[in-house]
């Protein structure tokens, strides 16, 4: 039995592909496409769930909202930007991408995403792990003394927290303080081998923003505002993202 074949000209009006080219600059190209399919070739997600990125295109292309809705596709993708990379005519599909899992109500967007944006939320470390500022610092203090005593060549190495006036500012994986707390430590020393002037914040330390991937715009702002901010109050020149 074979698959029905896409019907065209349908009644109703497409919204989504008229709301993202208002957004993008120039309309983001999407009306350029050659259907060439170099976006698929080099696709990391071309494939999954019967779907690549011309395809995907194409259905937004074709007013197939609902469909694109459904579709799990969007939310495979890695947003790598591979695909404007290798498109002659440089069409923005990630950005496309994005808004099309915001079509899809948050609360039914994926639960591991969806959970640690909102874990993220708690409180100012934007942790997706949900560790507050006091027990990241515990963590930092903790292991930098037993590797002080360890391994004496490292005696006067630092990893300072809140440190005002330094010239970069590190963020964090969140699970490595958690759960693998011993993996910061190799940057430490490079850090501290080249004699960086460096600092974490006790505040916008979680390196990860899974409220990005989410596409929620306003969670993705607050946290990317919270470690600008912390930054800028503590002197820091340079946002040097672990990430």
């Amino acid at each position: 039995m074979t698959e029905e074949a896409v019907k065209l000209g349908k009644k109703e009006k497409s919204y989504f592909i008229d709301k993202v080219k208002e957004i993008l600059p120039d309309g983001g190209n999407l009306n350029l496409c050659l259907t060439c399919g170099a976006c698929s070739s080099g696709c990391p997600a071309t494939g999954l769930d019967d779907m690549d990125p011309r395809k995907f295109l194409r259905m937004a292309a074709l007013g197939m909202d609902e469909e694109i809705i459904k579709s799990n596709w969007p939310w495979m993708c890695t947003l790598c930007q591979r695909c404007i990379y290798v498109c002659p005519m440089k069409i923005n599909i990630p950005q496309l991408v994005h808004y099309a899992r915001q079509l899809r109500p948050r609360e039914e967007r994926p639960k591991g995403i969806l959970g640690s944006c909102d874990m993220a939320l708690r409180n100012d470390s934007c942790s997706a792990m949900g560790a507050t500022p006091e027990d990241f610092t515990f963590v930092v203090e903790d292991v930098l003394e037993e590797y002080k005593e360890a391994q004496p060549e490292f005696a006067d190495m630092e990893a300072p927290v809140d440190k005002q006036g330094a010239e970069f500012f590190l963020n964090q994986n969140s699970r490595e303080p958690v759960t693998e707390p011993d993996e910061m430590v190799p940057l430490w020393k490079i850090l501290h081998l080249v004699g960086a002037n460096w600092t974490y914040g006790s505040k916008g330390w979680g390196g990860e923003n899974y409220c990005m991937f989410l596409a929620d715009d306003d969670a993705w702002k607050h946290i990317i505002k919270t470690s600008v901010n912390h930054a800028e109050d503590l002197g820091c020149k340079v946002y040097l993202n672990t990430e």
